[in-house]
């Protein structure tokens, strides 16, 4: 079952990359997509026309008819806020008829939240700048084995059940360690009531649909959410997510083995931006950072915080590209720099007088480094309405081959714009195939 015909897609950055825009793009040639890890702290936002839709929990994959979008094993849902998205797009006229739920994924509950907020209250200075939406709670009752699942939503009684064993702990947790007053059971039960209702028939082998669709031939598109850098074991620790975003994830995730696909796309933008607290090498307090920040938009999906914004790092990107195994990139927001007279670009970090295109495993180390820019002529052309490369300035064209050799991997796509039809995919590259070209 080798993965020829599909395509994990992972954030190459910090997150926030512009993924929900590729994805979508990318959706329109795929029968199935499957998102593999991550809650409702993901925020893909897709642009087409007059239309925007912010999306969390759903892989963008559902704005495309006849597409099935999976929500995997290795995510955890918050159920109320699953209801409310279906509700916000069946609204709007988009069917939702095509989404499945793994039964393995765990259930972000009202308690994970509380845990969530006073935990960042306590660490004060410190705090990780999380979404305060309960991911990492859901994610450590997992670990615990105390957590519940999505299957448990397959009845009321059962879900009753499954909850009367665990919240005892749950109560005793939040009364003595975190001063709430804790829930009834049946308080918790009915607050959840129609969501084992709605939620219930969506719920399925996820895992054997996907292999089932693999060995059919079919087009599978993998969905990550956050990026590279917040990944628990490989990103910028202790400042990350609850979860694996890299493309390893996908198998695991969703309940294939590691020959699921043979490419992987890593998204990137043009710049670089990250949102919650820790280290940040290019970052810009100054009026770069403000320019980019503006013409970008760079206000977060989910929380509407304002992004830290700062030139393009290449030495996250290399790292990117090696954990990942990155096939080929897709730039975003490459229309952000029109009318830069300069463009910067982070080669190499200097620490301590040493100069290393390495990127450090140390925090401590990384609060050090400065890094080593190098400097590119910047256009003045509105690229937003390009659609070949050829279209583009030389300027651009000539940045775009520089993050090709810094990075080292071959740049596929280019979105020069928010919309679906301002992207740009180049001849002769697995994308091209992809999409029919």
């Amino acid at each position: 079952m080798e993965g020829t015909n599909s395509l994990v897609v992972v954030g190459a950055q910090w997150g926030d990359e512009g993924k929900g825009k590729v994805i979508d793009f990318l959706a329109a040639g795929a029968d199935v997509v499957a998102r593999f890890q991550g809650g409702d702290n993901a925020g893909h936002t897709v642009v087409y026309g007059a239309n925007v839709f912010k999306l969390h929990h759903i892989p963008s994959g559902i704005l495309n008819p006849g597409c099935i979008s999976l929500l995997g094993s290795g995510m955890v849902i918050n159920p109320l806020v699953l209801l409310d998205e279906l509700d916000e797009l069946e609204k709007r006229g988009i069917s939702t008829s095509g989404l499945r739920i793994s039964g393995k994924a765990h259930l972000i509950l009202a308690y994970h939240q509380i845990y969530d907020r006073v935990n960042e209250e306590l660490l004060g200075d410190n705090k990780i700048g999380t979404t305060g939406r309960g991911i990492g709670p859901a994610y450590a009752d997992k670990a615990l084995r105390r957590g519940l699942r999505a299957i448990d939503l397959a009845d009321i009684d059962g879900f009753r059940e499954r909850l009367a064993q665990i919240l005892p702990l749950q109560n005793r947790l939040l009364k003595n360690a975190y001063d709430h007053e804790g829930y009834d059971l049946e308080q918790l039960v009915e607050m959840y009531r129609l969501a084992c209702e709605r939620l219930s028939p969506l719920v399925v082998d996820t895992a054997r649909l996907l292999s089932e669709s693999l060995a059919e031939g079919k087009k599978v598109l993998f969905e990550g959410a956050q990026g590279t850098l917040l990944d628990i074991d490989h990103g910028t620790y202790p400042f990350v997510t609850s979860s694996s975003t890299v493309a390893a994830a996908a198998g695991s995730g969703s309940g294939l083995g590691p020959r699921c696909t043979s490419r992987v796309l890593g998204v990137l933008k043009a710049y670089t931006t990250r949102v919650g607290e820790g280290p940040f090498p290019t970052e810009n307090q100054g009026e770069a950072g403000d320019l980019l920040r503006d013409q970008g938009g760079e206000y977060g999906t989910t929380t509407g915080r304002p992004r830290r914004c700062g030139w393009f790092d290449a030495v996250i990107a290399r790292y990117a590209a090696r954990i990942n195994g990155l096939s080929g990139l897709a730039v975003t927001k490459l229309d952000v720099l029109s009318g830069l007279e300069t463009v910067n670009m982070a080669v190499a970090y200097e620490c301590e007088g040493a100069v290393t295109g390495e990127f450090p495993s140390s925090m401590s180390e990384l609060k050090r480094c400065k890094p080593v820019y190098e400097n590119f002529p910047g256009w003045y052309e509105d690229v937003s309405r390009a659609r070949t490369m050829a279209d583009l300035p030389d300027a651009a064209r000539q940045y775009l081959e520089a993050m090709e050799e810094a990075v080292g991997v071959p740049v596929e796509l280019v979105s020069v714009g928010p919309d679906r039809t301002q992207t740009i995919i180049r001849p002769h590259t697995y994308l091209a195939g992809w999409c029919g070209d």
